[in-house]
């Protein structure tokens, strides 16, 4: 994959750790515009009409969170042990508006 393709946007930086363990790098932003993710395979969350725009969007799910742990992950404190043994894993997804 071209890696000026991939866009990850997360303001965590556990998280880019995380997808660079795995091979996946790019430039990394906060907050996303409709230009910055146009066409491109992006990592992170967006909302729907953002996630249109993007060729894919990947998210890492951890099915193994415990409700504390939830929510240490939305203020961006998990470190990547944390993540690994909740189960991290790629879940890819395409969004087409119709």
């Amino acid at each position: 994959m071209d890696m000026d393709e991939i866009l990850i946007v997360t303001r965590h930086k556990p998280l880019v750790e995380w997808l660079a363990a795995r091979g996946v790098t790019g430039p990394v932003i906060e907050q996303a515009t409709p230009d910055d993710v146009r066409g491109k395979t992006v990592y992170g969350i967006l909302p729907l009409h953002l996630a249109a725009l993007a060729e894919s969007v990947t998210e890492v799910s951890m099915p193994g969170l415990t409700l504390e742990q939830r929510k240490k992950n939305a203020a961006g404190d998990l470190s990547v042990a944390e993540m690994d043994a909740a189960g991290a894993h790629l879940r890819r997804f395409v969004v087409r508006e119709t």
